[in-house]
């Protein structure tokens, strides 16, 4: 995680202009730490689709992983703007949590180093239940490393822009 990044800007319509945004070494702290996130991607005639998914927020962007015949790919192949969004990531309701939205492109991953990188990085934050190896351009469970499955397909999210809401400070924007 880096201290350093974009600096938040408070929208006065919808937070409190006198407020402090919060430090993007924040953002990305409660973006790495969330269990549970929701993807929303378009299908190809234009209908909404949200999931719940896990993921890993990894150099600055958020990987995921999903079948190759799923909808979320079918989704990607016709269009990969995607909002990834996380809540509840406080204690205490709205005053208090920060609801977290990622604005971005979903863009494959197939090098194996990365593939690699971002399975450690599963390994790390969900311990054996989410452990990967890499077969190829895509993860397989570890379970299954002598080939059963078709194995997931891994996408990174690199943010456009992160909108952060709640918290004291309304809504601020982080722009890339």
């Amino acid at each position: 995680m880096s201290e350093t990044g974009p600096t938040g800007v408070i929208d006065p319509r919808y937070g409190d202009a006198t407020a402090t945004a919060p430090p993007w070494g924040e953002i990305e702290r409660r973006l790495a730490a969330a269990q549970l996130y929701w993807i929303v991607s378009v299908r190809a005639d234009g209908r909404p689709h949200a999931v719940p998914l896990v993921g890993v927020w990894h150099d600055g962007s958020f990987a995921f992983c999903t079948g190759p015949h799923e909808q979320k790919t079918r989704n990607l192949d016709a269009d990969p703007h995607v909002a990834v969004t996380t809540g509840s990531t406080g204690a205490g309701g709205w005053d208090s949590g920060v609801e977290l939205v990622v604005e971005g492109s979903a863009v494959r991953v197939t090098e194996p180093d990365a593939l690699q990188t971002l399975a450690d990085a599963w390994l790390a934050k969900y311990g054996d239940d989410w452990a990967f190896d890499v077969h190829g351009d895509r993860f397989v469970e570890r379970s299954e490393s002598g080939g059963g499955s078709e194995g997931a397909w891994v996408y990174r999210v690199v943010p456009a822009k992160v909108l952060a809401f709640g918290g004291g400070h309304g809504q601020t924007a982080y722009r890339f």
